[in-house]
């Protein structure tokens, strides 16, 4: 599989849309570099600017944009309320799949080097590029900042790792380096004073604030026995975090970094930052994410906030990132649009969901046509799929059936297991014609030579096994999701009972449609001990299948009185 690293470049531009344009031209230049995203911010005149692809590619990319950037933007005139030091102020690798963070550090400094030599910018390397760790810290290294760099650069101790020890006039310096994944949020105030919004900042960030006596502010700072200042922690940790004055917007905002979004998650940050602004009184309006953020942060933060309802979680996935977009606010400042932000949305290949996508007319359509995908197994998934979602159905409204308030755990967790079935059982609807494609792709390659033929002999059967197990996941999800219909037709909400047997007609149905999938594929598979096991196995699924269907089917029968 591909080695994918992401870059998540900030250039001290976000006024200038054409200035901005010009840039993402360089990035989009480079073949196999996808552009995620571009987020301007005019009060802080900076633009980040993400796009992932292959490490080489990325870097050729990350170079062309630094240097366009370097031709276009003047540091000498550039004024923004967010701290920087160059016209490409950071640029930041990140490793995404099937690359270690070790590698990913080699590629920044590969960059790095080239930045320096080829375009005589000044550069530092940062977080897991910079070898020494007493200078790793972005903002220990930005520190002084534009202004402040002609001296700073002068001293030995803070020569560039690349490029001349002369801060250049017109594009700055530029810090490269390798990192986590970072998530930039900030959380808006109902307050214009940036002295507020700095007290909230050092409450919640993992530095805290200057121990002082007497007053916190203008008080003498506290040393230990080195001399040096102690300080009082926040109550956040893996978090960096500033206050500011937006002046775009006229308000105030703690601008923060969520370094380690697995240590302290964005709902976690915004809940907190809530808590700390009540104590100061002022009161936090919403949020704002400047750049992309993973998909499970999202759910996470739409299950936290359902929780703190007493709701049900086992809700779907667009449901789960809507209650986090409106619980913190993500839209006051503008639309966030949920395909536009989250990482794995951008990612995501369109041509592998075309089926789900469909709208059920289109899909009944597709189905109908001459077309022989997608065909019985495809079929056999969806309705699978929508057994399970009955299933679901009915443990969220048990959850939320008035007089029942203290079983509203009990069913979330049967409706978020039954959600898990659904979104398998939806993928495997798109895969199942995938792997009927991946046959006839395999039996249209030439076969004029003993080679040939091998070659399209071995792809026959590596695409048949595949078309093997594809219907097989379907059998055991479908069957797995059986459990949950059951439960919802014994302690479920008695006034659904039938939706959940007909959900368990669908589960039947997906088990043994599915199942005759993997028996006419099984049937040209050379393997003969891997069919004989299949073909055991899928029996026994079907049996348990056809048996739980009946015994769902009486226990229905029995609640409603026939």
């Amino acid at each position: 599989m591909n080695q994918l690293i992401e870059c998540v470049t900030n250039f001290s531009e976000g006024v200038n849309l054409d200035i901005i344009k010009q840039i993402t031209n360089e990035v989009e230049s480079v073949e196999g570099v996808r552009l995620l995203n571009v987020d301007p911010g005019k009060a802080t005149n900076r633009t980040v600017v993400t796009f992932v692809g292959e490490p080489s590619r990325v870097i050729e990319a990350a170079f062309l944009a630094i240097k366009k950037a370097g031709e276009l933007i003047d540091m000498s005139k550039q004024k923004g309320e967010h701290p920087r030091m160059g016209a490409t102020d950071v640029c930041p690798l990140i490793p995404i799949s099937n690359i270690s963070m070790e590698e990913t550090a080699e590629y920044a400094r590969q960059l790095a080097r080239r930045v320096g030599e080829e375009l005589k910018i000044p550069v530092y390397l940062y977080e897991n590029a910079q070898p020494n760790k007493s200078r790793s810290n972005l903002s220990v290294i930005r520190a002084g900042e534009y202004e402040g760099f002609f001296k700073k650069i002068k001293l030995p101790e803070w020569a560039p790792d690349f490029g001349p020890a002369e801060n250049d006039v017109k594009r700055g310096a530029t810090v490269i380096g390798a990192r986590d994944f970072l998530v930039a949020y900030n959380v808006n105030l109902n307050t214009t004073s940036t002295r507020r919004a700095n007290a909230i900042a050092f409450d919640v960030r993992e530095a805290g604030r200057t121990l002082r006596e007497g007053d916190p502010v203008t008080g003498k700072i506290v040393t230990d026995e080195n001399g040096k200042p102690k300080s009082i922690p926040g109550s956040l940790k893996a978090v960096k975090a500033i206050g500011w004055y937006i002046e775009e917007y006229g308000i105030a905002q703690i601008s923060m970094n969520l370094t380690n979004i697995e240590i302290t998650p964005v709902h976690v940050a915004f809940d907190e930052v809530c808590t700390k602004a009540n104590e100061r009184g002022i009161r936090v309006t919403g949020s704002e994410l400047v750049g992309l953020i993973p998909l499970k942060a999202m759910l996470d933060a739409g299950k936290y906030f359902l929780k703190k309802q007493q709701r049900s979680v086992g809700v779907s996935e667009k449901e789960l990132i809507k209650i986090a977009i409106k619980s913190m606010g993500l839209d006051e400042l503008g639309p966030f649009v949920p395909e536009e932000r989250i990482i794995e949305y951008l990612l995501k290949d369109k041509a592998g969901s075309k089926l789900i996508s469909m709208s059920l007319a289109d899909f009944a359509d597709e189905t109908a046509s001459e077309s022989p995908a997608p065909g019985g197994g495809s079929i056999s998934a969806y309705v699978g799929s929508l057994g399970a979602s009955l299933a679901g159905m009915v443990a969220n409204l048990s959850s939320h059936k008035k007089g029942w308030d203290s079983r509203w755990l009990e069913f979330s967790d049967w409706a978020e297991q039954a959600q898990q079935y659904k979104n398998e059982l939806l993928a495997l609807v798109d895969l199942d014609t995938a792997a009927f494609n991946k046959i006839m792709e395999s039996f249209s390659l030439p076969k004029s030579t003993d080679e040939e033929k091998a070659t399209r002999d071995h792809a026959i059967q590596d695409a048949t096994k595949y078309a093997i197990e594809i219907p097989f996941k379907v059998m055991q999800a479908a069957l797995n999701s059986m459990e949950v219909i059951k439960a919802m037709v014994e302690i479920g909400n008695p006034n659904s009972v039938t939706d959940a047997g007909v959900a368990a007609l669908c589960a039947r149905t997906a088990v043994l449609g599915a199942f005759m999938n993997v028996k006419i594929n099984a049937s040209g598979y050379k393997d003969k001990d891997y069919v004989l096991d299949i073909i055991y196995r899928g029996n026994e699924i079907e049996r348990q299948a056809i048996a739980l269907e009946a015994e769902i089917i009486e226990l229905v029968n029995g609640k409603i009185g026939m």
